[in-house]
């Protein structure tokens, strides 16, 4: 049976709490936002982290910066043990998802997978001593990854959605899209609600992001035409709540018609509103 939206509580040594929101269950298969915290937080913006788990094996995406990482650590260990991380994925190379990666190294024997743009690029954030040996290049045009039992994960192209070389994940079984800063939004933890359900309210938290952080148009486009028709459970972004139901097919509609990016830009710098 499909469990969807469980919420899991823990208390950290320290006092505050902790929800682990589980979004997808079945007898092999979990996905699970991690770290969501009451009042602790990174300076910045909010962060959501992923772990999923199949049959006892998990992937962890987009782990988060090194302040985050102790704590993602905790929540983590509510459903597995470091020596079960077989994979990290990284969506792109901001310091919000890639800045706790040598802690997470030290700790694990996880292969590392991200575009082949930052292979050379991630090393400077003092990754432990032949870790490179574990970077996995992402080609361009997307990989799979792959479990024990064949069961699969799709890395789809989401270039310039903003970095250069981007990758979202979809995982075929829970019919989740794990989208990076695609559907972000800017929300501190404090006024964060776990689900997007009524799109036209939460337009307000997106819309500044992503006319100036989304590199195009065409790129939007491009993306659009990569994903087809899979269907959606869920689009889970790494900032802000997670778009489910009528709010999925109302964010690819105004995703679809948005102009951003360069399409705004204007001579001295300025940027249409």
């Amino acid at each position: 049976m499909n469990n969807y939206g469980n919420v899991k509580n823990t208390t950290h040594a320290m006092g505050w709490r902790m929800r682990n929101l589980e979004l997808y269950r079945d007898s092999n298969h979990l996905c699970v936002l991690l770290h969501e915290t009451e009042g602790n937080e990174e300076e910045g913006i909010h962060s959501n982290q992923y772990l999923i788990l199949h049959r006892e094996e998990g992937v962890l995406l987009d782990p988060g910066g090194f302040g985050v990482m102790p704590d993602v650590l905790e929540a983590m260990l509510d459903y597995c043990m470091p020596e079960q991380i077989k994979a990290i994925i990284l969506s792109h190379q901001d310091p919000d998802i890639v800045g706790g990666l040598a802690s997470w190294l030290e700790i694990t024997q996880a292969q590392v997978w991200i575009s082949r743009l930052w292979t050379r690029f991630i090393p400077h954030y003092g990754l432990p001593p032949k870790a490179v040996e574990r970077l996995i290049a992402i080609p361009d045009e997307g990989a799979r990854f792959t479990w024990n039992d064949g069961t699969e994960l799709e890395l789809l192209p989401a270039h310039f959605l903003h970095s250069e070389g981007n990758f979202h994940v979809y995982d075929p079984t829970s019919q989740i899209l794990f989208s990076g800063d695609l559907g972000a939004a800017e929300m501190s933890s404090a006024a964060l609600s776990p689900f997007v359900d009524d799109f036209p309210a939460h337009v307000c938290q997106i819309a500044g992001f992503h006319r100036r952080y989304m590199v195009s148009h065409r790129a939007v486009a491009v993306w659009r035409a990569t994903l087809g028709d899979r269907p959606l459970s869920m689009i889970a972004p790494q900032h802000g709540a997670i778009y489910r139901g009528r709010a999925i097919t109302d964010f690819l509609a105004w995703i679809d018609e948005l102009p951003c990016g360069v399409d705004c830009l204007q001579p001295g710098g300025r940027f249409l509103p």
